[in-house]
């Protein structure tokens, strides 16, 4: 057993560290007062598990966020193996000292008079019936703010909290004589059954050594993608992409597997998997005009072309043309948003069938769309369909319906805010007409729009403001402005009648249609549209594997 205070004041002094292999702090503020409170009522809050050693290995300089010592070189020092989460919000209300932010989570007091803990947002001077955790550490302080309280019974409810957070036993389990490979395996096996670790997480503790961490190994994957500008993939998706580099497969059972690997094979595939990423990379920025990771409609789509170009580095022309057909086949269902094993394991067959030569396809399970699609799915940031849209919309170069300027495609498909898209028939008219929300919101009423005209539209129906730009610029111009936003002339009737319905079906055809031909087929209109791109950055641009380098739900 041991006080709860002096195990905060054993991290501050580097007595205490963080091994390399456990997760960084995630508890929400909440959590932070929960277990804050269990503590002041004096109920159970679980053990501490440390393994105590001679070796000196990477440790983590920072403890929540709060830096604390280095340990002391030459003496034995104890790592938490169990129990950081819970160490870590003692040691970070107890010791965390008022700097730049305010709204810190540590910026934590107790209510004497509502005996409840609480968040503070400013650094402004406390009501005397509120104590600052963080006096707890500093005795002469908490006492000298105690003695100002008036109140008898509040004085002594500050008494009896320094007293619960000074004296309060937690029981400490402390390993010794056990290698790091041991311990790791003790990390692992006592965390496999929670939910609070991801695969990435038990992969990592699974595999760590004092020469190898797999979180500093998918960082340098991932910093492929920083060179390239394309933004960050989820680090469960490119542990996809080194299993598969590492011969076995995408599901949790193949990554599974990365544990059985010898350290260096490991780091092997990592370089394997960067390489592939480069060229995943250039081709969804060059061919599918998905210039940063945002923009994709499911980050296992990523997984399986890194695959694609680590089995097949240079495609053919013709392989292209199908690359570019799987694309966009399989960001149109939501076959990749429940992508179980069996279909990892089919896609992996299907993908060394294509690089192999023995395919001219890449075999998806996906079922071709239907043009209810944008009729039904509502308009959101983070679903595939709105994703799906924003890229044809960028595919097609949309023009700005009221002044003809091309929009920032690459800005809109960043995805930091979505004030590059609009409704076509504005909300407010809708909802005068008697139309929902939800039904106003659908895909197939957003267009790509500057915010300048969001502006102008504001509120007017379509009839009303299509004339007005009709009157000043003329009806031509209004028209192919239109056909870049995918609005056909059907649309365009229906807009000038201010028929929602009208339009919806139309548009949606036109999505339809725009989505079809880009799945196509090699002897459809799609080779033809894709021509252009190949000859920018298909065979003949010869990606380069020396140059300077939690959206999916499925399992």
């Amino acid at each position: 057993m041991s006080r709860v205070a002096k195990l905060a004041d054993r991290v501050l002094s580097g007595d205490i560290v963080l091994p390399k292999f456990q997760r960084g702090f995630v508890w929400t503020p909440q959590q932070i007062l929960y277990l804050l409170d269990s503590v002041a009522r004096n109920y159970p809050i679980g053990s501490v598990l440390l393994w105590q050693t001679a070796e000196e290995m990477a440790s983590e300089r920072t403890v929540a966020g709060l830096t604390v010592d280095a340990p002391r070189h030459g003496y034995p020092v104890n790592y938490i193996i169990d129990g950081q989460q819970r160490l870590a919000s003692i040691f970070g209300a107890l010791h965390w000292q008022p700097g730049r932010d305010p709204e810190s989570k540590w910026n934590i007091a107790y209510d004497l008079e509502q005996q409840k803990f609480l968040h503070l947002k400013s650094f402004d001077p406390a009501p005397m019936n509120l104590m600052p955790m963080w006096l707890i550490a500093d005795p002469s302080s908490f006492f000298g703010r105690v003695a100002d309280i008036e109140e008898p019974e509040l004085r002594d409810r500050a008494k009896q909290l320094f007293s619960r957070f000074s004296d309060y036993q937690v029981p400490v389990v402390t390993l010794r004589e056990m290698s790091s490979g041991e311990v790791a395996k003790v990390f692992e096996r006592i965390n496999s059954t929670g939910t609070d670790l991801t695969i990435v997480d038990l992969v990592r503790a699974a595999t760590w050594s004092p020469e190898f961490d797999l979180k500093d190994e998918i960082e340098t994957l991932l910093s492929v993608l920083d060179e390239k500008r394309y933004g960050r993939i989820d680090t469960k998706t490119m542990l996809r992409t080194i299993s598969a580099a590492s011969g076995f497969g995408f599901s949790r059972t193949d990554i599974d597997r990365l544990r059985e690997l010898p350290k260096e094979e490991l780091r092997g595939a990592v370089e394997v998997a960067a390489q592939a990423s480069r060229r995943a990379v250039d081709f969804l920025s060059t061919q599918i005009r998905a210039p940063r990771a945002e923009a994709l409609p499911y980050y296992n789509q990523f997984a399986v072309l890194a695959d694609v170009f680590r089995q097949l580095p240079k495609p053919s022309t013709v392989q292209y043309e199908a690359l570019h057909r799987w694309f966009w086949l399989t960001a149109s269902g939501e076959y990749f948003k429940g992508w179980n094993e069996s279909q990892m394991a089919a896609d992996r067959q299907a993908v060394t069938a294509f690089a192999e030569g023995r395919a001219t396809e890449i075999e998806a399970g996906a079922g071709m769309p239907r043009s209810v699609l944008w009729r039904r799915s509502a308009f959101r940031r983070t679903n595939a369909p709105s994703k799906l849209l924003a890229l044809l919309l960028a595919y097609a170069a949309p023009l700005d319906l009221r002044t003809g300027q091309r929009i920032d495609v690459d800005k809109a498909l960043s995805w930091q805010n979505d004030k590059e898209f609009h409704h076509f028939f504005p909300k407010a008219f809708l909802k005068g007409q008697g139309v929902g929300a939800a039904q106003a919101n659908v895909c197939g009423n957003l267009v790509m729009l500057s915010s300048v005209s969001n502006i102008w539209v504001s509120d007017k129906p379509p009839s009303q403001y299509l004339k007005d730009i009709c009157a000043t610029d003329g009806e031509k111009a209004v028209r192919e402005r239109l056909a870049s936003c995918l609005v056909d002339e059907d649309a365009f009737q229906a807009a000038m009648r201010d028929d929602y319905e009208a339009f919806l079906r139309a548009r949606s055809e036109t999505l339809h249609e725009r989505l079809m031909a880009l799945i196509g087929s090699p002897e459809g209109a799609l080779a033809g549209d894709l021509a252009p791109l190949l000859e920018e950055g298909g065979e003949e641009s010869d990606f380069d594997p020396d140059e300077p380098v939690d959206r999916d739900s499925a399992d």
